[in-house]
């Protein structure tokens, strides 16, 4: 279950960030977003959500992504690196249990679309638990799946949209004025690795 999820960026990462002079940024954001356990807000981010994305890949290397959904607090932080949540009945084909049971590597992302939007994601190594004490700890659950995480980073959210109120992110382009530019962009901690920054 510790199998290691690798380097953050890949070569075909790396070969995008010096292309877009965001090397320095992509590894300044490694280095203070990055941790392998969840904070308390975090936590609470995660238990309070109603659905999220989970990405998964067969032995063969092909990833699959699916769309998890239930009533707050379906998703349980069970230490600062253990999660679980329910798979409900669907349709049969069980594509991301499967894949789970092949490979055990997954990727989660957490998606709050309203007028205080926010993204986490978190990688790390997945189980199939079918037990009964662990079905037991949810209502309805066909299986219980575990994650046990080796990477949890949040995104900025400037495109995630408020669906809530039927509003497309100012940050969209395309729309009557030209997109600000997020507030991250001027904090400190950034402002000397940001593409065409003089700090080479």
């Amino acid at each position: 279950m510790t199998e290691s999820t690798g380097e953050l960026y890949g070569t075909g990462a790396r070969k995008m960030q010096d292309h877009f002079d965001a090397r320095r940024l992509a590894d300044r954001l490694e280095e203070v977003t990055v941790t392998d356990a969840f904070d308390q807000p975090t936590a609470a981010f995660l238990t309070k959500a109603t659905y999220f994305f989970l990405a998964t890949v067969s032995k063969e290397g092909f990833p699959d992504v699916s769309y998890k959904g239930g009533r707050p607090g379906f998703v349980r932080v069970i230490d600062p690196q253990t999660l679980r949540f329910p798979s409900y009945d669907g349709n049969g084909m069980y594509r991301s249990l499967g894949c789970i049971q092949e490979t055990g590597r997954v990727a989660m992302l957490f998606i709050r679309q309203n007028e205080k939007a926010a993204r986490i994601r978190i990688h790390g190594q997945a189980q199939v638990l079918l037990d009964s004490e662990a079905l037991s700890d949810f209502d309805c659950a066909e299986a219980v799946v575990e994650v046990k995480v080796s990477r949890v980073f949040p995104n900025c959210p400037r495109y995630v949209h408020d669906l809530e109120n039927g509003n497309i992110s100012e940050f969209a382009p395309g729309g009557d004025a030209p997109p600000p530019e997020p507030d991250w962009k001027s904090w400190d901690v950034f402002s000397d690795v940001l593409p065409g920054s003089s700090d080479q």
